[in-house]
């Protein structure tokens, strides 16, 4: 007699998965492992820059600055040079994901925030302190918030900012999406990203987004679950990496049961 498949705790949970095509796999697979059915949908496109000479520029100079910091997972796989690592050269990232990610592409000795992996939790730690005279890189994608910079310039430091990706928003599988909308296949929507959350209900046709706005939305950052609500989403702030995501996600399906609800 055969054995019923092992359930796990999010059995039959639909996840949408938002972020880029990089990042998006191996949540998946996490999310897989515990039952759901992750539909994954990367709302941002990463591509190089349209330019690459400031990023060949710094590459060349990296020996020359006192510390770079890498914004994201995305400025890491995209900003890192292929040469070694120069030891003097201190690393910082906003939290353990770009972290680890650094670390995959032999950055040693990377420095990040245990707390708030933003850019207040990086410039509250003590090696970004007293940077009076110093030359420090920003690694990062096209726009973003010069916070980071601007304080560290007023702390004495000489900044610059090194576009290392661009983004750009989704061209495929847009009717897949819709069509598991419609299917009512989907039960959760994941967002690590603002410009995500936007770009991720600009390719809905109203029926989609009708149906998007009864989902439970995960978002990791206070600013990212703000741009939900304005976009009329049902946002519920998470701690970051793929750790904080799937802890919520497990509390609220135990509270909230497919079986429950009608899913």
């Amino acid at each position: 007699m055969e054995q019923a498949a092992p359930q796990g705790p999010l059995d039959g949970v639909g996840v949408i998965v938002t972020r880029p095509a990089r990042q998006a796999g191996a949540f998946a697979q996490k999310l897989g492992v515990m039952g759901a059915r992750p539909i994954v949908f990367p709302a941002i496109v990463i591509l190089p820059p349209k330019d690459r000479s400031p990023l060949d520029a710094a590459h060349r100079d990296l020996a020359q600055y006192a510390a770079a910091i890498f914004v994201s997972a995305n400025a890491a796989e995209y900003g890192v040079p292929q040469s070694p690592w120069p030891a003097a050269v201190a690393a910082f990232a906003t939290g353990p994901g770009t972290a680890a990610a650094l670390t995959d592409l032999d950055v040693p000795g990377v420095a990040f925030p245990d707390q708030q992996h933003d850019s207040e939790g990086l410039l509250a730690l003590p090696g970004l302190s007293d940077v009076a005279g110093k030359r420090i890189a920003i690694f990062r994608g096209d726009g973003g918030r010069d916070l980071l910079g601007n304080t560290l310039r007023e702390r004495g430091a000489s900044v610059d900012f090194v576009t290392c990706y661009r983004r750009a928003s989704p061209t495929a599988g847009i009717e897949g999406l819709r069509e598991a909308l419609g299917r009512r296949e989907a039960h959760a929507l994941t967002l690590t990203s603002g410009a995500a959350a936007e770009n991720f209900m600009a390719v809905l046709d109203p029926a989609s987004r009708a149906i998007v706005a009864g989902l439970p939305t995960f978002a990791t950052h206070p600013r990212i679950a703000a741009t939900a609500r304005v976009l009329g989403l049902r946002a519920i702030e998470t701690p970051t990496g793929d750790a904080g995501l799937i802890g919520a996600l497990l509390q609220w399906f135990a509270a909230h049961p497919l079986s429950a609800t009608g899913g």
